[in-house]
């Protein structure tokens, strides 16, 4: 069975005073053993920091990229093997915000996928379509093209060794969100191409997810789970989130 799995993305928020209250309010919130896997992604600047509080806790984490490079001249980014020693389980890529302002193609963020799961580390796959493109009834075709472009660099053992998030970019940061139905048809179309492979991958939804709008996207049958952007910055909302997952 496919473990439901929640996902703090923190993006580049809180201090390091913010990061312990943050981490202390997850750890006496979310103790013992549960059904649901979370996770939470600092910064890379405090990971050290976050694996330290998270130590004794049932709470993994992980960066929110990972360089395509094993190692080398590559100033300002950061390897596998680098995360490996802090402790990390996961690494997102691909990530709406790193293609849009970076300029990551899918090429590129199939290499970083490749070197995340030769390594180990659980990469976390992003994926989705613009405002525009769902307009132009094109999502399926952005969606297909982002995840074929793992698929065709790593094969689809090598995708079910990460996780999937899809995040309908008109959604993140917005307050908007896909209504269930919608996004569930979109992670039917994923598992689908996926393929046998796809029974048994996580398939996370990334779009503004929020306490009150959890349990009718998770109560969807190919939705097991949420890549938090926002909410997961508050104990009790992240907690809520995951709660709901359960």
């Amino acid at each position: 069975m496919r473990r439901p799995t929640v996902v703090g993305n923190w993006k580049m928020n809180a201090s390091l005073e913010d990061t312990a209250a943050l981490v202390s309010g997850l750890t006496s919130g979310w103790t013992g053993v549960h059904q649901a896997e979370v996770a939470v992604c600092p910064p890379y600047v405090y990971l050290a920091k976050v694996a330290e509080l998270l130590e004794e806790s049932n709470i993994a984490f992980g960066a929110q990229d990972v360089s395509e490079h094993e190692s080398g001249a590559y100033t300002g980014q950061i390897s596998a093997d680098m995360l490996l020693d802090l402790g990390c389980k996961y690494a997102i890529v691909g990530h709406s915000e790193r293609r849009e302002y970076q300029g990551e193609s899918s090429e590129l963020v199939a290499a970083k996928f490749e070197a995340a799961i030769k390594k180990g580390l659980v990469p976390i796959l992003c994926v989705g379509e613009t405002l525009e493109e769902r307009e132009q009834e094109r999502t399926f075709d952005v969606v297909g093209q982002q995840l074929r472009a793992v698929i065709d660099r790593v094969g689809l053992e090598g995708v079910a060794k990460g996780v999937i998030a899809y995040e309908p970019v008109w959604a993140i940061g917005t307050g908007r969100s896909a209504t269930p139905e919608m996004a569930q048809e979109v992670h039917a179309y994923i598992r689908e191409v996926m393929g046998p492979e796809g029974e048994h991958t996580a398939i996370l939804y990334g779009g503004s997810v929020k306490p009150d709008s959890a349990a009718a996207l998770f109560a969807q049958q190919d939705i097991d789970g949420a890549l938090v952007g926002g909410a997961s910055l508050k104990a009790e909302d992240f907690l809520a989130i995951c709660r709901a997952a359960e």
